[in-house]
């Protein structure tokens, strides 16, 4: 689907991925996640592009940070990346203050044949154009060109050190203004509470936490525009319908800690054939015994327990899935399940989180924004935009206010979904002495 745009407009790719993993070991995963990443741009060569990382900067970010300084510096000065002349990056490093980390990195490059293209300043409340290359940092609470929230701690009680959050920046490229969100959900703590009740707590955290994303994205302070919110969402299937499906003819063994006689472990096993162990269950840990359950016609089976986004239904839309769901942290045979099938996996399967290592989102329209939520993979967007021109290229400024330099590097791990509102409505044309149109609802 993917490639084949319509000659004339302009093309849009969105990326996001969670990558954690590549600052805990970025010898390993860094080169790897790039030369995917580049070859995504080459194949489809988008003139606007988006990129949407979670977990920037690993676990430890004080520990990572030179690594986060080779990371944006090869991304931002690498040969596959020379046509793009104008980049906008915002990385929230403020990692000391609990009340406002959230680890998410936004990154949005424009082609050098690209013209007059608009940011949104929040604070002016207007569009200003957008030239060279320039690096945020630090407190980006202050930055006029987005905004940034955490989640309140009230959300998810049971986790002190939540880093979950959102970015919201504000475009208008080829005379189409609209929303572009970073987002990262809450995860399921715990797989044992996840399955007592459906839909899970965790579920309701989630959708507490989207909605007052959406809330906040149409509110009355700013124009309503179209909107894209892709990232990390941590959408799980239906944990306790997933195991009764899975395990109809099965009897459950619960196993407790002996000091504590808090539940640590369920094993379910088959009533007859030697009472074989088809799950185990534990706090990070979910092991079922047919793996083809997930794989068959791209686990699409699984599909009647995907549904975490219907109570948004009025309010978002996605593509049909295609698409199997992932299974986090996939290692060796679980010695104690016996060798053969059996595979660990930390969690319930996911359907927002895609199992490649690089998920890629384009769009393909014309003069207009689909009322859109994509998790599905390649779809390529094209946008109107008669008469590009090149630019001459910029190097890259870092903002006042950031006060690092930049080394040299790479990204990892395997990301999330696109979710897109609004209505589609044609543009007027953009005049040179105009502000650029924004989509209504």
């Amino acid at each position: 689907m993917a490639g084949k745009a319509a000659a004339p407009g302009t093309a849009v790719l969105l990326v996001t991925a969670n990558v954690g993993s590549l600052f805990d070991d970025p010898e390993n995963l860094q080169k790897n996640w790039l030369r995917e990443f580049y070859q995504v741009v080459h194949t489809h060569k988008p003139h606007f592009m988006a990129l949407h990382c979670q977990e920037f900067g690993g676990k430890n970010y004080e520990t990572s940070m030179s690594h986060v300084d080779k990371f944006v510096k090869e991304l931002l000065s690498s040969d596959a990346m020379k046509e793009y002349n104008r980049a906008r990056v915002y990385l929230d490093e403020n990692f000391k203050s609990q009340e406002h980390f959230t680890a998410l990195g936004s990154f949005y490059f424009l082609h050098e044949s690209l013209k007059n293209i608009y940011q949104f300043d929040f604070k002016a409340k207007k569009y200003k154009k957008v030239t060279g290359k320039e690096i945020y940092s630090d407190t980006l609470e202050s930055t006029p060109m987005l905004e940034k929230e955490k989640f309140p701690q009230d959300y998810f009680p049971e986790c002190k050190w939540s880093r979950k959050g959102f970015v919201r920046t504000r475009w208008c490229v080829a005379d189409c203004a609209f929303d572009l969100v970073n987002i990262h959900l809450f995860h399921d703590a715990s797989n044992l509470v996840a399955w007592e009740t459906s839909p899970s707590v965790y579920s309701g955290i989630r959708h507490k936490a989207l909605g007052y994303v959406l809330d906040r994205i149409i509110d009355q302070r700013f124009e309503k525009v179209s909107y894209f919110v892709f990232g990390d969402f941590n959408f799980r299937l239906d944990s306790k319908s997933v195991v009764e499906t899975l395990c109809t003819q099965a009897t459950m063994q619960t196993v407790r800690a002996a000091d504590t006689n808090e539940v640590v472990k369920l094993i379910f096993r088959e009533s007859d054939n030697d009472r074989k162990v088809m799950l185990q269950l534990e706090k990070k840990v979910f092991h079922y015994f047919n793996q083809e359950v997930f794989r068959d016609n791209n686990g699409t089976a699984l599909l009647e327990f995907d549904k975490e986004l219907s109570v948004f239904k009025d309010r978002l839309y996605e593509l049909d899935i295609s698409f199997p769901p992932r299974l986090a942290h996939w290692g060796p045979p679980a010695a104690a399940l016996g060798s053969g099938s059996f595979w660990e996996h930390q969690g319930f399967p996911q359907r927002r989180v895609l199992g490649e290592s690089l998920a890629v989102f384009l769009f393909l329209g014309r003069r207009s924004f689909p009322w859109v939520l994509l998790r599905c993979l390649r779809n390529l967007a094209v946008y109107s935009d008669d008469t590009p021109s090149p630019r001459e290229g910029h190097g890259p400024h870092r903002h006042p206010g950031s006060q690092r330099a930049w080394g040299k590097e790479r990204p990892a791990e395997g990301g999330p979904g696109i979710l897109g509102g609004g209505h589609p409505q044609d543009m007027e044309t953009l005049s040179p002495d105009s502000s650029p149109p924004s989509l209504c609802f």
